[in-house]
């Protein structure tokens, strides 16, 4: 039998080691909290961005920065108050970086597009401390302060790619070009669509317009659909657009004309940055999709874990910063030696067996 001192002993020996054994786990646990308050930043950034006209809503070029920018958010440690804004007016979009640089106090900021990216330069000289993202422009010239990263794409390569295709879909050899804003990066895409076009059928026509030579030219649908509905009457059944939310009107003039046709002839256009084959899926035979998304999400990714440089970068074929888009929603367009085709055109141009004519570089004397 066990005496009461051995079961007295006992209860002091188990006593012990119990709380030998939690001294140890608070121990291990303090240190944990330790650990954890080092690794999370004190101050997160603050990333602030200012769209393009047309809005966050244009199923284009801007939303597609926005859904970059918003992927950011939720992947990296930045302050909750980051936020992007859409300007109405010239007049906005200088307000909003006065802002952004003052009283918001941000730490970068990011312009989406070239007319509000022209602001930058003065900018940044203004404010060597901050870090500015230029997209949709090259700014090597204009960094005096060395903290502007501009990134640009190679549309004329995507847009040579898409002008094969609308080529190939093409029952009347006549296809058409509808830009938003008359400058020289849209007429970029409208050389790069009608040589890849002509590469297909040299005896292809090419009929173009624009809707404006203004900023508004990027939200304007309903001259985008009279000035397609005017090709599509002279003959044309393929449409390239390259105009914004004022795309949507040409989406809207192809699906109109495909319900009035009386000899089952069929009308087609073609979306344009992000991937807009599911917004008219019947209409739309592919787009020509120009990554902005990730051009945002990787510079903030870089600007948060300190490799932030300010250089120029090119987005092309080879990384997938354009191609042609093929999904669900348009596959039913294409048989396999189509696909086939394309593919290896796309293989050309990335190899430079295919030149792709830059109208940046044409001598337009």
């Amino acid at each position: 039998m066990f005496s009461y001192r051995m079961i007295k002993k006992a209860r002091i020996f188990i006593f012990t080691i119990l709380s030998t054994y939690s001294l140890n786990h608070l121990s291990s646990f303090a240190t944990s909290l330790k650990t954890s308050k080092k690794t999370e930043p004190l101050n997160k950034p603050k990333i602030c961005m200012v769209l393009d006209k047309g809005g966050k809503d244009d199923h284009s070029f801007n939303e597609s920065a926005v859904m970059g920018f918003n992927k950011a958010k939720t992947d990296f440690a930045i302050d909750e108050k980051s936020k992007f804004v859409e300007p109405q007016n010239d007049s906005q979009i200088t307000q909003f970086f006065r802002s952004f640089a003052t009283s918001v106090n941000c730490d970068l900021i990011i312009a989406i597009g070239f007319t509000p990216a022209a602001h930058l330069p003065d900018l940044a000289t203004k404010y060597p401390s901050k870090k500015f993202l230029a997209v949709d422009i090259n700014m090597e010239d204009k960094n005096k302060a060395k903290n502007i990263r501009s990134i640009t794409f190679q549309e004329h390569d995507g847009s040579f790619l898409v002008g094969a295709i609308a080529a190939m879909k093409s029952t009347s050899g006549k296809i058409g070009f509808i830009g938003g804003m008359n400058v020289p990066l849209i007429r970029r895409f409208e050389t790069g669509y009608s040589a890849g076009a002509k590469y297909v059928n040299s005896k292809i026509k090419v009929g173009t317009g624009y809707v404006g030579v203004t900023h508004d030219a990027w939200n304007n649908p309903a001259k985008a659909k009279e000035l397609a509905l005017s090709q599509y009457n002279e003959g044309t059944d393929v449409i390239f657009q390259v105009a914004a939310n004022s795309g949507q009107g040409v989406f809207d003039s192809a699906e109109q004309m495909n319900k009035q046709s009386k000899q089952k002839k069929k009308y087609y256009a073609i979306g344009v940055d992000s991937n807009q084959n599911w917004i008219k899926p019947d209409v739309i035979i592919t787009s020509m999709v120009k990554r902005v998304d990730n051009a945002v999400y990787n510079s903030v990714k870089d600007f948060v874990a300190n490799k932030f440089t300010a250089n120029h970068t090119v987005y092309g074929l080879k990384d997938g910063g354009v191609d042609w888009a093929y999904d669900e929603h348009n596959k039913k367009f294409f048989t396999e030696s189509q696909i086939k085709e394309i593919n290896s055109i796309k293989e050309k141009i990335m190899t430079g067996k295919i030149t792709v004519p830059d109208y940046y570089k044409l001598d337009k004397k």
